[in-house]
């Protein structure tokens, strides 16, 4: 049962400048499943304190905010109540240019800032980059679709020869790493779960360049 104090009365009224946050704070604590004085607790703040942030009373500062996001597992931007831009759900062919790295070539084909990140990828076969012996273990899953040629994909002690039309779908907590089977290389549909991950933290080589 959640109990909530009553916070102390204030004389002045509710404060002003952020008016929406207040009904924003309780509604995220109790989808969070914790009462007043849990999330107090963690916040370090007293229950009367967040009360009265609560309730208008009070307006948070930005330390309090984060603290208050990263509890109840949001950003600030939702605290506040702010509504992300709408994102166009069509990704054109000709749009972004190519990034290299290690000889690889990759193109976004998806939505940036989305809990999925798609890429279209060409892996070249052999060479003396580092990508032929690096193995990636990391949070998330993978999915790819080989398109032309064939891969090699190695999952733990495993190795798999993917031909055109073939897919994997495994948890990027195995131990893995990818390469081309045939000398033209291989082409390949890549979808990861690593939220705004730069190019460099995923399994398709090193620093990234624009060409």
């Amino acid at each position: 049962m959640d109990t909530e104090p009553v916070a102390d009365p204030d004389p002045h009224g509710p404060a002003e400048g952020l008016p929406a946050v207040a009904p924003r704070l309780r509604e995220l604590r109790r989808l969070a499943g914790l009462t007043l004085e849990a999330a107090a607790r963690r916040a370090e703040l007293s229950p009367a304190h967040l009360s009265r942030l609560e309730t208008g009373h009070r307006q948070p500062s930005l330390p309090v905010l984060l603290g208050l996001a990263r509890i109840y597992g949001t950003t600030v931007s939702e605290l506040l109540g702010e509504l992300p831009p709408a994102q166009n759900p069509v990704i054109r062919g000709g749009g972004a240019g190519a990034v290299r790295a290690d000889g690889w070539t990759y193109w976004p084909a998806g939505g940036s800032g989305r809990g999925m990140q798609a890429l279209r990828v060409h892996v070249p076969h052999g060479g003396p980059g580092p990508q032929d012996e690096l193995v990636r273990v990391h949070p998330g899953e993978e999915w790819l679709y080989v398109l032309k040629g064939r891969l090699r994909l190695f999952l733990g002690e495993a190795e798999h020869l993917l031909e055109a039309g073939d897919s994997a779908h495994y948890d990027s907590h195995t131990p893995h790493r990818i390469g081309a089977a045939d000398p033209g290389g291989a082409d390949f549909l890549f979808v990861h779960t690593l939220l705004q991950s730069a190019a460099s933290g995923l399994c398709l080589g090193g620093p990234a360049t624009v060409r």
